[in-house]
């Protein structure tokens, strides 16, 4: 039960932009970039320019890509061996191989491991982003109607100004230039802003999401790799990549979250079988309730 409690504020947030976008009707679109553009930038800047660099951000860079790329090996093989289509294998693996870990694993690992936790959550949140807007980008574009999938892909890296903050907030570290403290709290407080908007944000895009058709062979395979075998891959790097028992746990649960909201947008954008993505997103948002919290239990980070 303890842990369940864990997740209330949470679910209690999201459901503040699921009610919000079901009465009022919010242009969400707008919202996301205001997010995306304005606000994460600021808070990825924060965590790079005051934490010391170490080699915890290479470990968590191989991690990252690790996993995504397990993920679609094993989504690729499922395709094959049932002879999916392009399309179905790329709505697969946008529904598969990218985790929640902006708007839902950060303030997550907030909650359950606090402040010391949270800058390792905000650098899994940068580096997932940069997976996203790559390899996430790629897949959404070949399994879509659009061409140029490899142009596509290079003018949404150029466009992602939260890894710009990343790498400004590390030049800064490393050239040891102070920021004024009037400046530095200001941009505190805009990162600081971040988790929450986002959070709400996500509240707003389950709101819209259809259940039109769902194809349960497809969607239960996705869930079954996002929820139940993904935290046993990261399980997997925990053993081989030297990092700290806290940050062990954190990657595992991180890897536990549920389908990224942003493949959504993604595969409406190309046209990338939506309706299997968005029921996805959903189901195993919805199903994280009941997941999560086992594997809380199973970690017990609250007992330390």
């Amino acid at each position: 039960m303890e842990f369940l409690l864990v997740l209330v504020p949470v679910f209690g947030i999201f459901a503040i932009g699921y009610i919000g976008q079901k009465t009022l009707g919010f242009d969400i679109q707008t919202l996301s970039k205001m997010s995306l553009y304005l606000m994460s930038p600021f808070l990825a800047f924060d965590t790079f320019y005051s934490n010391e660099l170490t080699m915890d951000y290479v470990y968590l860079s191989i991690f990252v890509l690790g996993l995504c790329l397990v993920l679609v090996l094993l989504v690729s093989f499922l395709s094959f061996f049932h002879k999916y289509s392009n399309q179905d294998r790329c709505a697969m693996i946008l529904s598969s191989a990218f985790m929640n870990n902006g708007n839902y694993g950060t303030p997550v690992v907030l909650l359950v491991f606090g402040t010391a936790g949270l800058d390792t959550a905000v650098v899994l949140m940068v580096l997932q982003q940069l997976i996203m807007s790559t390899i996430g980008m790629y897949y959404a574009a070949k399994g879509g109607s659009e061409e140029g999938g490899c142009k596509t892909v290079m003018t949404r890296v150029i466009r992602m100004p939260v890894v710009y903050g990343a790498l400004l907030g590390t030049i800064l570290q490393l050239m040891h230039i102070s920021i004024p403290k009037e400046l530095m709290t200001g941009i505190e407080l805009v990162g600081n802003a971040t988790v929450p908007t986002i959070m709400i944000i996500l509240g707003m895009q389950l709101a819209l999401i259809s259940f039109k058709n769902i194809e349960y062979r497809k969607i239960s395979y996705s869930l079954l790799l996002k929820l139940m075998v993904s935290p046993f891959i990261a399980l997997g790097f925990t053993s081989i990549l030297p990092v700290d028992d806290m940050t062990k746990q954190i990657m595992i649960l991180v890897a536990a979250m549920p389908t990224a909201a942003n493949t959504t947008l993604m595969a409406v954008q190309f046209n990338t079988r939506p309706e299997v993505v968005s029921s996805a997103t959903f189901i195993s948002t919805m199903l994280s309730i009941v997941t999560l919290p086992v594997l809380l239990w199973m970690l017990h980070p609250l007992s330390s």
